[in-house]
């Protein structure tokens, strides 16, 4: 079989996404979790009376545990398959990521294993933010000044 003959094979037989369906699907499960997020900081803020700031901290550090429980207890990648982007995007998909990671080399022992290859995908994220935040605050620097 030549190769062109088996492109149009492989094309006939690959699935066609529904791109709509998807973005729709993730902007609603997206703004389910940032609506939760919200309601999280409001009950933090009314429970304990602090401010929205103090509440936003604990709110995020609620949805990334809630994160890597769902992602110990196998929900997590279940969700994924049916939300796409919308659970992926926000703060829950780089826990999902950081804890994926460490729960598939925790075999290997503390640092060789989950120190060492925790931040595999995450550390990428990490970096890039870190250099694109530099950047765009340095053009803005440029750009308004002090």
């Amino acid at each position: 079989m030549d190769k062109n003959k088996y492109g149009d094979l492989v094309k006939r037989h690959t699935p066609k996404e529904n791109r709509l369906y998807n973005g729709m699907l993730a902007f609603i499960t997206g703004g389910l979790v940032g609506v939760i997020g919200q309601l999280l900081m409001d009950f933090y803020s009314y429970q304990f009376h602090i401010p929205a700031t103090e509440a936003s901290g604990m709110m995020i550090i609620t949805l990334i545990f809630v994160g890597c429980l769902l992602t110990c207890f196998g929900f997590f990648d279940k969700w994924v398959n049916f939300a796409k982007a919308g659970l992926i995007v926000p703060i829950t998909g780089f826990a999902h990521a950081m804890m994926s990671a460490a729960l598939e080399y925790r075999k290997e022992g503390m640092v060789t294993g989950i120190g060492a290859n925790m931040l595999k995908l995450a550390g990428s994220v990490i970096i890039f933010g870190v250099v694109s935040a530099y950047v765009f605050g340095f053009i803005r620097f440029m750009i308004f000044g002090g």
